[in-house]
């Protein structure tokens, strides 16, 4: 079998904080959209939590919430356990028919949230400890300087006519059709250089804590 053999799904992943890390704060919302490299959406999943016990939010995000009335107002409904909604959702993942690859803009803040959550509330995290950038992808396809590749001045037919509401599901949406477009022009260029070999898996990594995964 060849590592093309099974599909990677690329699941475009936006969440909601009231402050900058996990713990000391509470993620509000979380919603991924799952993609299909053909830019085919086969699914989505989306939950409003319950803020951490002993949480508070940051003065910056407090801030910020009260300048977006409605995105509040969306993301403090029909509000769920933290343990309910992750363990729901690692099974969603799992059940996805492909390999799940976990898309966020940027991912830095979007996964320290999903990992520290999936690792505490279902205790297993299905995008092992990887996570894919379109900010680093941004920065390698237009060879802009890493921190002038923001969405103003990235091509603009990479973007559909999606709205970026800052509801968690919109946003998700809305990235993961842009990973997509970005996707299908990279592949169109072929090959960097040299020859790929797709006859294997890669070697398993270890992690810090002496466990092995793909990534």
């Amino acid at each position: 079998m060849t590592i093309n053999a099974i599909p990677e799904i690329y699941v475009s992943t936006d969440i909601e904080a009231d402050g900058p890390i996990p713990g000391p704060h509470s993620m509000l919302s979380f919603a991924s959209a799952a993609y299909t490299a053909e830019k085919e959406l086969i699914g989505t999943f989306s939950a409003n939590l319950e803020t951490l016990v002993g949480a508070t939010p940051h003065p910056v995000q407090a801030a910020w919430w009260k300048t977006q009335p409605e995105a509040w107002a969306a993301c403090r409904t029909d509000l769920q356990k933290p343990e309910t909604a992750l363990r729901a959702y690692v099974e969603w993942v799992e059940a996805l028919p492909g390999k799940p690859v976990f898309v966020a803009y940027p991912a830095g803040f979007d996964f320290t949230y999903m990992f520290w959550y999936m690792m505490k509330f279902a205790e297993r995290c299905p995008f092992s400890w990887s996570a894919l950038d379109i900010k680093t992808l941004a920065f390698a396809m237009t060879g802009l300087p890493y921190r002038k590749a923001i969405k103003p001045r990235l091509p603009k037919h990479w973007f559909d006519e999606l709205p970026h509401t800052h509801v968690a599901l919109d946003d998700a949406i809305e990235q993961g059709a842009l990973f997509c477009n970005m996707l299908a022009e990279l592949r169109a260029s072929g090959p960097i250089a040299g020859k790929t070999d797709t006859s294997a898996e890669p070697a398993s990594q270890t992690n810090p804590e002496g466990k092995t995964a793909q990534s």
